[in-house]
């Protein structure tokens, strides 16, 4: 099905028509804001920033950093199956900085350009991709009909759709069932999700697991990694917190209340915040120092504020409480840490994350904790634990193959 069939389709198409006369200021504006790359940002108005590869290219999209990070294991997994090309699409400027640092064989990022019929046009026109693979809930309607339109294949996987996202998305059902039957592959992280896309629209569904379950370790500067290493000689037990505001609130507490204290890292989701993180601090009676202002870890707590390092951390850190799940963001993905070794540790508020984290409780990987009993838990050792988590990564990143296998199937044929 190349054309749209239903009224929402026919109108979001019309009015994406309207996008260029305001797209080219709304990305200057943001790019005096610091969210766009200099060097870059016009890659969102589908301007390529790098040459085409010769022969078949394979094009996956994320949204964010993780999303984005999470298609590695999958690309990795086809890579070994085919000699084509990848291209990674993301919208953030994080994902791409950190996905620099962390690119799958053969694989080249870009930006998606915003949803505009001449955008696309461009993009397609110089990437001319062979196979576009979505990942997560985010579809943009304009590029998924542009792809269809072309007679490239469309394929959805690690999609992951709670109770919640679901009752957004239910009153634009038909716009989601236009979409849908452009796809001839759908694979969704659990059974809950699988519903709910069926109820939207989509045809054979598959449960296939999360992709970040496969996540690969996060690669780390041999440099860094070494000065990092020497730097917390003496410094153990060594605590991360990946964290937002809502889980620094609650660690700074229970590190204060507990009994000795560990050397507490925080390495925010935006590194922007670290005077923030230190003024919190200081409010507790703790001492802080910040990599971003290039001192090392010489007081109570180190603020790690600095873009695209987590590989370092996950290396050094044997805990890691996994931040979001203090809070209304519902968690992170656990596998990050657990595919480097260290243990992790988390609040009540997983919601995002529910199958990941209960394959962990139900193999003795990962440990709720609460305000009341995270002090004990920061001293504790979870050596144990970590070696039952890095089991479980590893295990799903040789896991991945039959799905390679069958989004390779898809794949257009060079005439």
């Amino acid at each position: 099905m190349t054309s749209p069939t239903g009224p929402w389709l026919r109108a979001y198409l019309v009015a994406s028509r309207l996008i260029p006369l305001c797209a080219p200021a709304l990305l200057r504006r943001r790019l005096s804001r610091g969210k766009e790359l200099p060097h870059r940002w016009r890659e969102k108005l589908g301007e390529p920033g790098l040459r085409r590869p010769d022969g078949r290219l394979i094009w996956l999209h994320a949204v964010g950093l993780g999303e984005t990070l999470a298609l590695r294991g999958l690309v990795a997994a086809m890579a070994v199956q085919t000699d084509a090309d990848f291209l990674v699409t993301s919208t953030t400027r994080g994902s791409a900085e950190v996905l620099a640092a962390n690119l799958p064989p053969r694989t080249r990022h870009q930006f998606l350009p915003l949803d505009a019929p001449g955008y696309l046009a461009r993009f397609l026109d110089h990437w001319r991709p062979a196979l576009s693979v979505w990942a997560e809930q985010d579809l943009w309607p304009g590029a998924v009909v542009a792809a269809a339109q072309r007679g490239i294949p469309l394929a959805l996987v690690n999609a992951r759709m709670n109770a919640a996202a679901f009752a957004r998305r239910r009153r634009w059902q038909g716009l989601y069932a236009d979409l849908f039957a452009r796809f001839s592959l759908v694979a969704a992280q659990d059974s809950v999700t699988a519903a709910h896309l069926q109820a939207l629209g989509a045809a054979d569904v598959r449960v296939t697991g999360s992709l970040k379950a496969a996540v690969p370790p996060l690669a780390a500067e041999p440099g860094a990694l070494a000065a990092a290493r020497a730097a917390l000689v003496g410094q153990q037990p060594v605590l991360l917190a990946a964290s937002h505001p809502e889980d620094e609130a609650v660690t700074l507490a229970a590190f204060r209340a507990a009994k000795s204290r560990p050397l507490l890292l925080i390495a925010p989701r935006d590194p922007g915040r670290g005077p923030e993180i230190a003024a919190r601090a200081a409010e507790h009676g703790l001492t802080v120092t910040r990599r971003s202002l290039g001192e090392g870890p010489t007081a109570d707590i180190w603020v790690v504020d600095t873009l695209g390092e987590m590989g370092l951390w996950y290396r050094l850190c044997p805990t890691t409480l996994i931040g979001g799940s203090f809070g209304p963001t519902e968690g992170h993905n656990p596998w990050e840490a657990a595919s480097l070794g260290s243990a992790i540790l988390h609040g009540p508020r997983v919601a995002n994350f529910t199958a990941d984290f209960t394959t962990l409780h139900e193999n003795g990987a990962a440990q709720s904790v609460s305000e009341g009993s995270l002090p004990a838990a920061l001293l504790a050792d979870h050596s144990a634990m970590a070696t039952r988590a890095k089991a479980l990564s590893d295990a799903a990143q040789g896991g991945l193959a039959p799905l390679a296998t069958d989004l390779l199937a898809l794949v257009v044929k060079p005439r």
